[in-house]
């Protein structure tokens, strides 16, 4: 699907494929100046697929990757600030370094105790990597080691991202017109 199959569905692209695949091409080479093995790349499903899978394969330093699945959501869809794992690492990150990959950073707040759980059990270092972040959501700063864009606070889709599990697999970053979502 491109921006053409969307019709009226699709207001704007914020970020294109082509600038999707030349950060990610910048974020390899940071992190393979980073690391020289034994990096473990921890995707946060279920936005994170694309970048993880495309970032992965861009990276010429020895690594390992797994998926952790997380919600701080409960039944609503405001966060409810407990952190409930659906989805635990089959890999023991004790004395490893892990590299956290997300699709997008809103508040901060689920990344943040993700980043101080798998600091407590043992990690020899933990970063971040992310496509996008949304500076004017953030309730907390979390640190971020290897960033692709700051996008303002839109509901945005694609690339990972999704309304109603549609969506994510635009090869870039846009915002759906609000007849579509009721907004």
């Amino acid at each position: 699907m491109d921006a053409k199959d969307m019709g009226d569905k699709l207001e704007h692209i914020l970020v294109t494929e082509e600038q999707i695949d030349a950060k990610l091409d910048e974020m390899a080479a940071a992190i393979d100046r980073d690391y020289d093995g034994d990096l473990l790349l921890v995707g946060v499903l279920k936005g994170a697929a694309m970048v993880m899978s495309d970032l992965a394969r861009k990276i010429h330093s020895p690594l390992q990757m797994d998926w952790m699945a997380v919600s701080s959501y409960g039944l609503g869809t405001k966060s409810s600030g407990v952190v409930k794992i659906l989805k635990d690492l089959d890999a023991d990150v004790t004395g490893r370094h892990v590299l956290i990959v997300e699709d997008v950073i809103d508040s901060g707040l689920t990344l943040d105790w993700l980043r101080r759980n798998l600091m407590a059990r043992g990690a020899g270092s933990v970063r971040i990597a992310a496509i996008l972040r949304k500076p004017d959501a953030a309730k907390i700063e979390v640190p971020v080691d290897y960033l692709g864009f700051d996008i303002p606070n839109e509901f945005v889709v694609g690339y990972g991202l999704d309304w109603a599990e549609q969506f994510r697999h635009l090869p870039f970053v846009g915002t759906l017109a609000p007849h579509v979502y009721g907004g």
